[in-house]
């Protein structure tokens, strides 16, 4: 950490920080509007939501691997929290924060992260989209003005939402729609060379705000805002709790994974526009504490923000100084603007994650991978967005992920086996005078790994066998599992019952390592082992005219 540290401050001065500040209120501005929408999103409140953002661009900024990478609450755990706050209330989302965070501690530790982003990128998709259907539905309710539907799940909301309209129950509050509407259009409508230099979401949020107060709508805003650094709200650990933790693992375990991928994700973002390296252990480390700490001062789960670490190097950051400065500007507005805040209607921060939804798509890959029509990309990505909008976020990961393992070890599977007697005049061009061969020895040019998933299709080729010698090439083999061992292991019996031999050929240096571990090697002889498979014709050769 010290030695990421003096690399980044190499060379820092007074202009480098004014950048570093400046960004920093660039981004607090972006991220006020957002910090509130998720805080609210999650099942908690706007103000834990602003809270978590203030802590996050500190302890995280403090500790961070990805210098210049913005963290605060984002959309994707307010997509789990928002079950867990239902089933189990605040205690609920404390604790699977804090789990959540000793896991990611964890991972970082045990330099575990390059696992997470072993996840195949339709699945990422599929998720995300997925989770966008989740929050979208979360808000619908905020728009209308009506009351919360009791389902978990989006498709059971719209289920119920369709039954409420179909009793004539569903009365839709137009001051609420049309605050929601207000900002969308605003953030839809306002020119791109504009929305680069003005906070949209923040303006719209604003102007909803004087609109709702000059014509006096009585509509649900964001509540009172502390002027603390610590909610009264927050974790207090009883003995009670640990009820709960057995329960709480799966959610937290969700939780984790997503920290720790959109981190991850977004760091990578922050390295290709700035150039500068992610150290990805400390990062996740850095995060995992933030994690920790941040159920005791009230806040909900926080990760590296995509759009505001963006939002950052575009105004110029420098340093982690940008995502500490931006804590601090949140922070002195919670103190200094906290009323004001308070009567920002909920509905208006429901019309900015409205449009987050829809930005939070991947849509370039979306597009690439239809315009490609790589079918079995396309049903990992809708497998896993409907299984998140149907089921559980931890539920459509495992399927989204068997999906697609599933069609990777299909498309494994596909190996070809060529069973050909010694062409003895093909030999002889070669430059190797042979005047007999063994009719009954045969080569075997295998291509393809030897894994469970084509041993079906391997031992089918030697259903019959030669009664000498069997050659197996395996040049074209980059891989062998148990299976593809005890399938070596059946040939080398059922030659040995013939008075035959197995010898090889080409066999790659990772094979070989695993025919040493498994004795395979030592039993059948390392002199029948060769680099070509014209040097073991020419080993059989010789043994039959010896």
């Amino acid at each position: 950490m010290l030695t990421l540290l003096r690399n980044e401050f190499r060379g820092y001065n007074r202009s480098l920080l004014q950048k570093d500040l400046l960004a920093g209120v660039n981004v607090a501005a972006v991220a006020l509007p957002l910090s509130l929408a998720f805080g609210l999103a999650s099942g908690a409140s706007g103000a834990a939501g602003l809270l978590t953002a203030i802590w996050a661009g500190i302890i995280i900024g403090a500790l961070s691997g990805t210098p210049s990478q913005v963290s605060g609450p984002t959309g994707a755990m307010s997509a789990v929290l928002l079950v867990v706050g239902s089933q189990y209330g605040l205690t609920g989302i404390w604790l699977t924060t804090l789990i959540a965070g000793a896991m990611m501690v964890v991972i970082g530790i045990f330099k575990l992260g390059r696992i997470v982003l072993l996840i195949p990128r339709p699945v990422v998709n599929g998720f995300t989209s997925g989770i966008a259907i989740l929050i979208f539905t979360g808000q619908v309710h905020n728009i209308l003005g009506v009351a919360p539907p009791k389902s978990l799940t989006a498709l059971a909301r719209w289920v119920e939402y369709g039954t409420r309209i179909q009793s004539g129950s569903l009365s839709v509050n137009w001051q609420t729609a049309g605050l929601a509407g207000l900002v969308i259009g605003m953030m839809f409508l306002t020119p791109k060379f504009l929305a680069k230099r003005v906070p949209v979401a923040l303006v719209g949020v604003v102007v909803a705000t004087i609109l709702a107060q000059w014509l006096h709508f009585q509509v649900p805003t964001v509540g009172t805002i502390p002027p603390t650094l610590v909610l009264p709200e927050h974790f207090v650990p009883t003995w009670s709790d640990l009820g709960l933790l057995q329960d709480l693992m799966l959610p937290a375990a969700s939780v984790a994974l997503l920290c720790c991928l959109q981190a991850l994700l977004s760091g990578v973002v922050c390295v290709n526009l700035t150039g500068k390296p992610m150290d990805s252990n400390q990062e996740l480390i850095g995060q995992g504490v933030a994690n920790m700490l941040l159920p005791f001062l009230g806040g909900v789960p926080a990760t590296g923000a995509v759009a505001r670490t963006k939002v950052g190097i575009v105004n110029g950051s420098q340093t982690r100084l940008t995502t500490i400065s931006h804590g601090l500007v949140l922070l002195a507005l919670v103190m200094g603007a906290g009323p004001m805040i308070a009567q920002i209607p909920i509905a208006a921060l429901a019309g900015v994650l409205v449009v987050t939804t829809i930005r939070m798509n991947e849509w370039g890959d979306i597009r690439w991978m239809f315009r490609h029509r790589f079918k079995s990309v396309i049903s990992a990505f809708f497998i896993t967005m409907l299984a998140t909008a149907a089921l559980d976020l931890t539920n459509a990961i495992l399927l989204g992920m068997g999906v697609t393992s599933l069609i990777f070890i299909s498309r494994l599977s596909n190996i070809d086996v060529t069973i050909k007697p010694i062409d003895i005049v093909s030999m002889r061009a070669r430059g190797h005078e042979l005047d007999t061969v063994d009719a009954e020895s045969k080569v075997a040019y295998i291509t393809g790994p030897m894994f469970f998933g084509s041993i079906a299709a391997i031992r089918s080729a030697f259903i019959t066998l030669p009664a000498n010698n069997l050659i197996l090439s395996m040049r074209g083999v980059p891989a062998i599992d148990v299976s593809g061992l005890e399938l070596i292991e059946m040939l080398h019996q059922r030659m040995q019952t013939h008075n035959g031999r197995l010898l090889f050929a080409g066999v790659q240096p990772s094979v070989k390592r695993m025919l040493d571990r498994s004795k395979i090697t030592q039993r059948i002889g390392e002199h029948h082992f060769f680099w070509s498979a014209d040097q073991a014709i020419l080993f059989i050769h010789n043994k039959n005219s010896g």
